[in-house]
């Protein structure tokens, strides 16, 4: 079983994907972020250091997932994303020469990586979004650009209006699964019956 978790910066995923994890038997799979050395200077200097951001994303991503291709881990993996996630933001952030480089190692990568058996799609309005950045404190995102955001969700939305997997779609703003409750309870069920038809 591998499950990916996915959506816009700030949406929840993580919370979901530790919740899941742990309710499914699973193992975490939990995304490098804070390790990138080139992000909070992408986050001062997008044009600058958008493909160093990029590439080092990237590499990490495939890292982690390679294992996935070569031994079963008993009860599967949760991850907080999904390796497409990489192309989706280098494609608001790369142009010319640097796009087309990063597109010829996106492809050469994504090829060797097994898809998820389910991709839960996380969305939630912006203002929500930024509540969430704000709570969570990361130094590197304060004064996060709403614009951005908002380029960032359309894209999403563009990603998964053709994404050919498996997908489960949830209003993540309307759901509280950080707590103990019905939500949570109708989440992981949902999770649950979406895999059985899918695995």
């Amino acid at each position: 079983m591998y499950v990916a978790i996915e959506g816009p910066i700030g949406v929840g995923k993580t919370t979901l994907a530790r919740l899941l994890a742990e309710r499914l038997g699973a193992e975490p799979l939990l995304e490098v972020v804070e390790e990138n050395p080139f992000l909070p200077l992408f986050y001062q200097d997008r044009r600058r250091y958008a493909f160093k951001t990029q590439v080092f994303f990237l590499l990490s991503r495939y890292r982690q997932l390679a294992p996935l291709r070569e031994r079963p881990l008993f009860g599967g993996v949760v991850a907080d994303y999904l390796f497409d996630k990489d192309a989706i933001f280098a494609s608001l952030n790369l142009e010319g020469p640097e796009w087309d480089l990063y597109l010829d190692l996106y492809r050469e990568l994504s090829l060797k990586l097994p898809p998820p058996d389910l991709t839960v799609y996380l969305k939630a309005p912006i203002p929500v979004l930024l509540e969430r950045i704000r709570k969570r404190g990361r130094p590197f995102e304060e004064g996060m650009d709403p614009g951005y955001l908002e380029t960032l969700s359309q894209a999403y939305e563009r990603h998964f209006a053709r994404y050919p997997h498996p997908l489960l779609v949830l209003e993540a703003d309307r759901l509280d699964y950080s707590q103990p409750g019905p939500d949570q309870e109708e989440v992981v069920a949902q999770v649950k019956r979406h895999l059985s038809l899918s695995v």
